[in-house]
């Protein structure tokens, strides 16, 4: 264990939240860098700090006006002076917790003056940050060679949040997730379902290691049954429709039901225009109902089952990236969700873990019900699906306009680059254990690297993220070949039209 440091006295320290060491410097190779972990001794027990930020100290160049002075002459001031024997490095640490015989303690009282400084023992490390040797392997500390892994029931149970700019690797990290669960070779996995706006994870289907495990639904596989409907469901899927209209349609439906085992919109449609009621109910909900069926999603029977969609290490992905209006998605989720999330509370389904691509989308903040269909099935499932083992993974862009509901469920958050302060501000709020240091950092994280925080883990960690070991959607391609496939289908065109000539 090699010493780095020693702990010096500032006006402002050492305190219990905060401490500076000076840095024994190794012209060979930098000795410390900034978001490394250290340990001490303290009259606590052995602390494990953070390196929060690293300063190039100088007195020689510590007053301006002196050294105006000096360099008016012409001669640098190093020429008159060792100033350069005078250089050092100071590094600022945040004091983390009390690591003793397995126990962690909250830190209560300062590190001494002159107490030297260690770079933190790793397999120490792993136990202090709550990292699960059979874990999910997601990448590693950037600091450190340690390889970062998650408990799975941490990170899901109590649900995920994963939260970044378009670009910043969302989905590639998602996709590192998913191929762990895939790949683990005991029988406890959960049953993973993808609701994929833009297509990103199709290619788990085309993958020679994973077709075996992956089912994918297009356009032309899904349909929803109208006959598997119920008067509260059809109220979430029309939040416009009144408790006197549900009351009205309810005995219309449970009478289709009863004299059909299957039917479709227009045959619910056609027993509304023929039922006996208000004539003004009657209108509005064949206008509704019309609506819905306009959609073309509805038919005879569901497409996929939910018994086929939740099976234990399998993965299903909705393909919604076909599907052009927002509605359309939202009422695929909503339906499936919810009769996932049903099946699951009577224990007629394994566990399962719900992955929601752009995720403001689908549960949005501020939204009237109309517009935001999903939102309630999406809330629901975060607040009571960790009691049935129903889990979310909730993936935005946006946090900000995210529904607070769902957010603040999510107990534990990967953060990848934010930009934009509104979000960041909005994640310190509720987001646990994230310091004004760590915000800062957000900004400036590169495409790949995440900032790990809540339940999964004991403090913030920051990792680089694996190369994801699936391959990659066609429909996820760069510009550049989009445009040389547009022009070699143009080219394609116009030979075929020469031909025809």
């Amino acid at each position: 264990m090699k010493e780095i440091g020693t702990v010096i006295s500032t006006l402002q320290g050492p305190n219990s939240s905060e401490f500076s060491f000076v840095i024994n410097e190794d012209s060979q190779k930098i000795p410390v860098r900034k978001n490394e972990y250290v340990q001490l001794k303290t009259e606590q027990g052995l602390m494990i700090a953070r390196v929060a930020e690293i300063y190039r100290m100088n007195r020689y160049y510590m007053r301006a006006e002196s050294v105006r002075e000096y360099e008016r002459s012409g001669r640098d001031l190093s020429e008159m002076f060792p100033a350069d024997k005078w250089e050092f490095l100071v590094a600022s640490a945040i004091p983390l917790g009390i690591f003793e015989d397995g126990k962690q303690l909250r830190v209560s009282f300062p590190p001494s003056p002159g107490e030297k400084v260690y770079r933190a023992d790793e397999k120490i490390l792993f136990e202090f940050l709550g990292l699960d040797e059979n874990g999910l392997a997601i990448g590693k500390m950037e600091a450190h060679d340690l390889e970062v892994k998650l408990n799975l029931t941490k990170l899901f149970q109590k649900h995920l949040a994963i939260l970044a700019i378009s670009g910043a690797g969302k989905s590639h990290l998602a996709a590192c997730l998913i191929e762990e669960i895939l790949d683990r070779q005991d029988k406890t996995k959960p049953a993973i379902i993808v609701f994929d706006p833009h297509g990103e994870y199709v290619g788990f289907g085309d993958d020679e290691n994973y077709v075996t495990k992956t089912k994918v639904y297009g356009k032309d596989k899904i349909s929803i049954a109208a006959s598997k409907i119920s008067a509260n469901l059809m109220n979430e899927l029309i939040p416009q429709i009144s408790s006197v209209q549900r009351r009205e349609l309810s005995p219309i439906i449970k009478k289709l039901q009863d004299e059909k085992k299957a039917y479709d919109f227009e045959e619910l449609i056609q027993a509304v225009e023929n039922s006996e009621i208000n004539p003004k109910t009657k209108a509005a909900l064949a206008s509704w109902l019309s609506d819905l069926a306009s959609t073309e999603l509805f038919g005879k029977v569901d497409s996929p089952s939910i018994e086929e969609v939740a099976k234990i290490g399998q993965l299903s992905v909705f393909d919604l990236s076909d599907f052009i209006h927002l509605k359309e998605r939202q009422i695929i989720l909503t339906y499936f969700a919810r009769k996932l999330f049903d099946a699951r509370r009577q224990g007629k389904i394994p566990p399962f873990i719900i992955f929601v691509e752009e995720a403001h989308q689908f549960c949005p903040q501020e939204e009237e019900a109309a517009s935001a269909i999903s939102r309630n099935i999406i809330e629901q499932i975060a607040r009571e699906g960790r009691k049935f083992g129903a889990c979310l993974v909730l993936i935005t862009q946006r946090p900000i306009r995210l529904a607070t509901t769902a957010l603040s469920q999510c107990n534990s958050h990967i953060i990848m680059r934010i930009n934009n302060p509104y979000d960041i501000k909005h994640i310190g709020e509720s987001s646990e254990g994230v310091t004004k240091d760590v915000l800062d950092m957000l900004p400036g994280l590169k495409v790949g690297e995440a900032l790990i925080t809540g339940e999964v883990v004991n403090y913030p960690l920051l990792v680089k993220v694996r190369e994801r070991k699936s391959k990659k959607s066609e429909k996820g391609r760069k510009l550049e070949d989009e445009i040389a496939k547009f022009l070699e289908d143009e080219s394609k065109r116009n030979e075929d039209l020469k031909a025809f000539r």
